[in-house]
């Protein structure tokens, strides 16, 4: 049952927490909702889920207008920018910011449409060549790029850890993400807070929360295996 599943995350979240001296309510579960059908999102939120991440645009404008309106969705895969209109206004957070080209679409279509978009900057921690992100010694040049333009507000980072077996493997990544996300809140530059920091997914993320994550993204802790039948 999905609302076990959910049970069983959240209180991995808070073991985490006690270990970490943190208050459970400083993390938030997102479930990430990719491939899954409509019916098995309406199981998470009964249960009491409230954010949804999703990786494909079509994807996520296919499923809100199925969903209750009170639904935060996150916008948590790579994100081009000739898809960024579909989603400007539909999104609460797009956590993978990659590049000062993709603000910069993001900042025009947040200004055209009269809105502030949340945006989470995303950082290559793990310098892997398959994954997107900017490298953790270029992340403070380009928040600081980004925190000139209108229309949009920059959150906190965002990082896709490798994929490991043992996710102890990945805490020194994680560890390294928090840090980097201190050095530049002591900036003070305007426009930005690194209050969150997204990391830490199914096989990792009791670790990632020990080590600072404020959101988490959990898909298959939550849903199970792709392709599940309705």
């Amino acid at each position: 049952m999905i609302s076990d599943n959910i049970r069983k995350v959240k209180e991995k979240i808070a073991q985490s927490c006690e270990r970490a001296g943190r208050a459970d309510n400083e993390v938030t579960l997102i479930a990430v909702s990719k491939t899954k059908p409509v019916a098995l999102l309406k199981q998470a939120y009964d249960a009491g889920i409230r954010d949804f991440g999703e990786n494909k645009v079509q994807e996520l404008v296919d499923k809100l207008p199925q969903l209750p309106d009170d639904i935060r969705w996150h916008m948590i895969g790579h994100l081009q920018r000739n898809k960024v209109k579909y989603i400007i206004d539909k999104v609460w957070l797009i956590h993978s910011v990659d590049s000062l080209r993709l603000a910069q679409e993001i900042s025009r279509e947040a200004v055209k449409r009269q809105i502030t978009a949340n945006i989470l900057v995303e950082v290559n921690i793990a310098e892997e060549g398959s994954k997107f992100g900017a490298a953790a010694q270029e992340a403070e040049e380009l928040v600081e790029a980004i925190s000139r333009l209108p229309g949009i507000c920059v959150k906190g980072l965002m990082t896709v850890a490798p994929y490991v077996e043992d996710a102890e493997q990945n805490r020194g990544f994680f560890r390294n993400l928090k840090q980097l996300s201190v050095d530049i809140a002591e900036k003070n530059i305007d426009n930005i807070s690194m209050n969150i920091l997204s990391m830490g997914m199914t096989g990792d993320y009791g670790v990632a929360v020990e080590e600072g994550a404020t959101y988490v993204r959990v898909g298959t802790g939550i849903f199970g295996e792709r392709d599940y039948s309705v």
